[in-house]
């Protein structure tokens, strides 16, 4: 292992850097005069909470520092898993960067991206010089925290987030803790079907949240791609949620044009069908993963009871 510190290769260097796994941000802001900017940067972090503050940094040929040196706000906004698009953008080179791009405005009249992860909104509050880029220091002044699975760069390129498997597989043969019950609750179908889910969902949720979309408008998307078109109502009855928040995932799942909403009934579009299949071969690899230990008539018995419970 080298550990040169001089004269060693500036590639080598950034390929060393990006074994460090980093969340995508684009970082956006307004100057008095209304000139806006948006970059794509990895640099984020945060400095201290007592006042809070945060940091990123911008290369000092960028064109867009100017506008940053001349704003009093930028935000940060922290891109989710189904962004990508969003990151390929702000990274590049641009006239009008928001042009056909969708955002609100914020502090200091920051656009504020829909969507995101978390939102950062920042008063500009130092800059310092760290060599050839600008470090900035923002103290945040409100935040948004939204809550989705983040886009992540890892080793040149883009990343999700999965949750670490902190415990060592079974060894053939072991006994799930669910077994050693005794007595009651051994005997309870309704605890040992809320432990299954859980189980279940210990794996399968986060990859289906690795996609960008809440557990709301995965089910939606899922359910669309079989029904086609439905109204609130018949979505309120497949979903099995409130319907508020069938309505704002439909909101987002309209934004991000895999929905439109027509003659007062929701359809799938071909964008949508595209993230619908995904969302089911995740479904398919983990059912898949789970049940092969069981044989076909077994499933067959599973599911005649599941489709009997949910017709009650």
């Amino acid at each position: 292992m080298s550990t040169q510190a001089t004269e060693f290769d500036a590639k080598a260097f950034r390929r060393a850097l990006g074994n460090f796994a980093t969340g995508i941000t684009v970082i956006t802001a307004t100057t008095p005069s209304g000139e806006k900017t948006g970059v794509t940067a990895n640099s984020f972090n945060s400095v201290s909470l007592d006042p809070p503050l945060i940091l990123w940094s911008i290369d000092k040929r960028s064109g867009s520092c100017k506008i940053f040196e001349d704003a009093t706000h930028f935000a940060v906004n922290i891109l989710a898993a189904d962004q990508i698009n969003l990151s390929n953008h702000f990274a590049r080179p641009s006239d009008d960067k928001f042009a056909g791009i969708d955002y609100t405005t914020g502090l200091g009249g920051a656009p504020i991206l829909p969507d995101c992860s978390a939102v950062f909104q920042c008063e500009k509050y130092e800059t310092v010089e760290g060599g050839d880029h600008w470090i900035l220091i923002g103290k945040v002044a409100s935040f948004d925290d939204i809550g989705r699975a983040p886009l992540l760069y890892h080793q040149g390129a883009y990343s999700v987030a999965l949750p670490h498997a902190r415990f060592p597989e079974k060894a053939d043969g072991d006994l799930p803790a669910i077994k050693a019950l005794e007595g009651r609750l051994s005997n309870n179908l309704y605890y040992l079907m809320t432990q299954a889910v859980r189980a279940y969902q210990k794996d399968y949720q986060p990859l289906q949240l690795s996609t960008g979309l809440r557990t709301s408008e995965a089910r939606m998307l899922m359910v669309l791609e079989q029904d086609r078109k439905l109204s609130i109502d018949e979505l309120l009855k497949e979903v099995n949620m409130p319907r508020s928040e069938i309505e704002a995932a439909a909101d987002i799942l309209k934004r991000k044009e895999l929905i439109a909403f027509t003659d007062d009934r929701y359809c799938i579009t071909e964008r949508g069908i595209e993230q619908a299949d995904t969302l089911w071969n995740i479904a398919a690899e983990e059912q898949e993963k789970l049940f092969s230990a069981f044989t076909d008539d077994e499933i067959a018995a599973f599911r005649k009871v599941l489709i009997h419970l949910a017709a009650n």
